[in-house]
């Protein structure tokens, strides 16, 4: 039976995940909640079930992050003109960031998505996590060598958490200090590629479980929000939609076009790191097959090793730039607020600048709220879009990864880096693969 699944393209299988967990969903909605109010068995089951998958992704992101950033740090090594490498990376990143944020704001003008709702003022409170610039530099300080913090609660339970700003800044830390190092840190360097290796095969197994995570997860968000939280907010689901889609399908097709690269291979070799960014609604779960894909174009993994993780925490077209965009327009017309011509130069300046501060596995509250706050908006407009936000993350997070493969590839092809004859033969990941192929291999497809 199993050896059946796996001969299906997985790509079939998360569709088939979200077919399911669509019917399940509206199945457990029209199951209703049980006497006491409580969710009923099948809508607990597929919350179950979906938040198990998203918690086997947050619990490899530590070291995946660590491992990686060191790696490809390392990797820069054997790159001519590394530098230039990652400034033009960094450039390219801000530009794309820059289109995005335009187009988000130019359908917040033209739609009006604050002034056609039917949502409640009675939603609207303030978020739990607020960002600020002050907070987000201080916050780039790591407190202790692993990131970690701890928060107690009211019942006394002590939680922890991993600030992945942090971690950025500590492998960043410790990869230049390796390569500074010398030879004596080739043992080190050697045996944190082993460990990458061995996180990231760890990572695909979880991976592979995506059609059935798929299913908990679209399940639970059919049943708990049905249509109902969408139809309230139709205009700011379809702007924000509408401009995750100018960015794929229209931005994203003529950068390729202007570079002389084939749209429909990109495509269709992107296209598996695309379908798990909008299940797992995660750039960092995403990581390895992003960075596979990316390869598979013909982006030397040298350089590929240091553009996607690095884009994995920065690069967020959709969660930084067109989505708080959008959402602060929302804020400021259901507020009555009106926003000027320097309110609009500031949303493209936080989002533009400011989009590591979503660096995690999913969300963008975060940068929301420091663009909001950045404009003296009502932090509590942040509540009313909370009840469709699982449902527009998932688009965010396919946009923000399918620009961290887009970005790579571009900048691969200016310099002079990119094996065109394996990107005109480029294909997707083959179905049923469940282990990340050899580096070589992947290179040599």
């Amino acid at each position: 039976m199993f050896a059946r699944i796996r001969k299906i393209p997985f790509s079939a299988q998360i569709l088939a995940g979200l077919v399911l967990g669509v019917v399940l969903g509206l199945v457990a909605r029209q199951l209703g909640p049980v006497d006491d109010g409580s969710p009923n068995w099948l809508t607990s089951t597929l919350d179950t079930v979906g938040s198990s998958f998203v918690t086997l992704l947050r619990v490899l992101v530590v070291p995946l992050v660590v491992t990686a950033i060191i790696a490809s740090i390392a990797n820069l090594r054997g790159v001519t003109g590394a530098a230039r490498l990652a400034g033009q990376t960094l450039l390219w990143f801000a530009i794309t960031a820059l289109i995005a944020v335009v187009i988000g704001i130019g359908l917040g003008v033209l739609l009006q998505p604050g002034n056609h709702t039917s949502v409640g003022e009675e939603l609207a409170e303030e978020p739990s996590r607020v960002g600020d610039w002050w907070a987000f530099l201080t916050g780039l300080i790591p407190s202790n060598i692993l990131g970690l913090s701890a928060s107690t609660s009211s019942s006394g339970g002590v939680s922890l958490s991993f600030n992945v700003l942090q971690l950025v800044v500590i492998a960043i830390a410790i990869g230049i200090a390796a390569l500074k190092t010398g030879e004596k840190a080739e043992p080190f360097l050697a045996f944190n590629q082993s460990a990458l290796s061995v996180v990231q095969t760890v990572l695909w197994w979880v991976i592979r479980l995506a059609p059935i995570g798929t299913v908990g997860l679209l399940g639970n968000a059919v049943a708990s929000y049905g249509w109902d939280a969408i139809g309230s907010l139709g205009v700011f689901t379809g702007a924000v939609y509408l401009g995750l889609a100018l960015v794929v399908l229209v931005v994203y097709p003529v950068l390729l076009k202007v570079h002389g690269l084939s749209v429909r291979r990109w495509f269709a070799t992107t296209w598996p790191a695309l379908q798990l960014a909008f299940v797992s609604r995660s750039s960092l779960g995403t990581l390895p097959v992003t960075e596979q894909v990316t390869e598979r174009l013909g982006v030397p993994r040298s350089y590929a090793s240091f553009a996607i993780p690095l884009g994995a925490t920065t690069k967020m077209d959709g969660c930084a730039a067109i989505y708080p965009a959008l959402a602060a327009i929302f804020v400021a017309q259901f507020f009555g607020i009106s926003l000027s011509v320097p309110d609009y130069l500031l949303i493209v300046l936080v989002s533009v600048l400011g989009s590591a501060a979503t660096a995690g596995t999913t969300g963008a509250t975060v940068m929301l709220t420091l663009t909001l706050s950045t404009l003296g908006l009502p932090l509590a407009g942040v509540g009313l879009l909370l009840a469709i936000d699982p449902i527009l993350d998932m688009g965010r997070t396919a946009v923000n990864v399918a620009g961290q493969a887009l970005v790579p590839t571009i900048v691969a092809k200016r310099e002079g880096l990119l094996d065109e004859e394996q990107y005109a033969r480029a294909t997707a990941i083959p179905s049923g693969d469940a282990t990340p192929a050899p580096r070589e291999a992947v290179a040599a497809a």
